[in-house]
């Protein structure tokens, strides 16, 4: 398993918070990604001040882990996960290898597993998913400050 900080930004200067994860190796890291996610929004309340509530720790480590986990299951080779804090909000950025764009199935309770995406479109605030030229980009927006419904 392998987990490489790529980028950090610097708050001090001014530069919003973020930091890239190359995720390489076994389905171990989808756990260590989970714990990345909660020590970086905990870096953002006690070193820059922000607003981070235990919930919102909660549903990112939700959305990262769905997020990378589908990656892990249908894209092959690396996977990157961004995290960035802009404005009021956490962008949770996964970037896999495969130009399939996955798209939401209709509800069924019936159905046993894929419901990931489901659940990331129901916890958070915004869902993209871009092609890019080596794969694709999904990028889910949660806000930094719990609101009621989406």
């Amino acid at each position: 398993m392998e987990l490489v900080p790529v980028d950090e930004g610097d708050p001090v200067s001014g530069a919003p918070r973020r930091v890239t994860y190359a995720l390489d190796g076994d389905g171990a890291w989808i756990a260590k990604a989970r714990q990345l996610a909660a020590a970086f929004l905990t870096r953002a309340r006690t070193e820059d001040g922000l607003p981070v509530s235990a919930r919102v720790v909660e549903v990112t480590q939700l959305v990262v882990s769905e997020l990378v986990t589908n990656a892990r299951k249908y894209a092959p080779g690396p996977v990157r996960l961004d995290l960035r804090i802009t404005d009021d909000a956490l962008e949770v950025m996964v970037r896999d290898g495969s130009g399939v764009l996955p798209v939401a199935r209709v509800a069924n309770p019936d159905r046993v597993g894929q419901h990931g995406l489901e659940i990331v479109m129901a916890v958070a605030h915004g869902l993209e998913v871009q092609p890019e030229p080596t794969g694709k980009r999904i990028t889910a927006r949660i806000p930094l400050v719990e609101t009621t419904g989406r």
